[in-house]
């Protein structure tokens, strides 16, 4: 009996585990249940390539920071606000405190220089200072505007520079580069600049950041884009042949 009734406890654990199965391929194929999505690809980390070879080392930054380049000659300015900074002003003083530099952050070509010392005079057309309309918005993350300031150079050649105030009513230099600029934007905090690259075709865009450390604006990001190909202009109307005025046919004859 003992081995009649393990017989019969085998036969029915066979059936409940068909059963369990039959249910379980069932359940896989209805609406709405799990199904499996394939063989899942094995994530792969960056190849780390030539590890045998010494890289070039990166000299850490200073503890302090890079130096504040207060512009001089100027009057404080207060509460931080630099909406009322006159931008000749400004870039006359820099001129006055490092004149006949061609190179570097300071550089500027000779007749833009004096173009820049003639600026408000009588003998000079509004349009003719390089020094272009103004720019504010916070760089800096401060809360409070900062300004920013396009020379014009030679050959589509621009200087591109930002200044904030500190709470002393110096006016800072953050921002000081020179390119031939295709164009300047200003995206959040972020001065973003597009310059010809070395292939025809593309652009190399350039985001300056705030650098807290630093208390100056550096070149974090850069990109090289293509630029759109320019649609074929659209073929205008052929022009609508004269109207003759009323009466005209019948001028002149007999």
């Amino acid at each position: 009996m003992r081995g009649a009734s393990g017989r019969a406890g085998a036969g029915v654990g066979v059936g409940v585990v068909a059963l369990l199965a039959s249910v379980l391929s069932a359940g896989c194929g209805s609406t709405g249940s799990l199904a499996s999505a394939g063989p899942t690809p094995t994530a792969s980390g960056p190849l780390h390539l030539w590890p045998e070879r010494q890289g070039a080392q990166v000299p850490p930054a200073g503890p302090g920071g890079a130096p504040p380049q207060y512009v001089q000659g100027l009057p404080p300015v207060s509460h931080q606000d630099v909406h009322g900074v006159d931008p000749v002003a400004l870039v006359q003083a820099e001129l006055r405190a490092h004149p006949d530099i061609s190179v570097g952050a300071d550089g500027m070509p000779p007749e833009t220089a004096a173009a820049i010392r003639a600026c408000g005079t009588p003998g000079q057309a509004p349009e003719k200072c390089p020094v272009l309309r103004p720019y504010y918005r916070d760089l800096t993350g401060n809360g409070k505007d900062d300004l920013v300031v396009g020379i014009e150079f030679p050959d589509r050649m621009m200087s591109v520079r930002a200044y904030t105030a500190d709470e002393a009513g110096r006016l800072n230099r953050i921002m000081a580069t020179t390119q031939t600029v295709v164009a300047v934007e200003v995206a959040g905090q972020d001065v973003i600049l597009r310059v010809p690259s070395g292939n025809p075709g593309y652009e190399l865009i350039t985001a300056w950041s705030w650098d807290e450390k630093q208390k100056t604006m550096l070149p974090t990001r850069e990109q090289i884009v293509r630029v759109p190909a320019a649609a074929p202009p659209t073929p205008s109307a052929p022009p609508a042949p004269p109207r003759a005025s009323p009466g005209a046919s019948g001028a002149g004859a007999p």
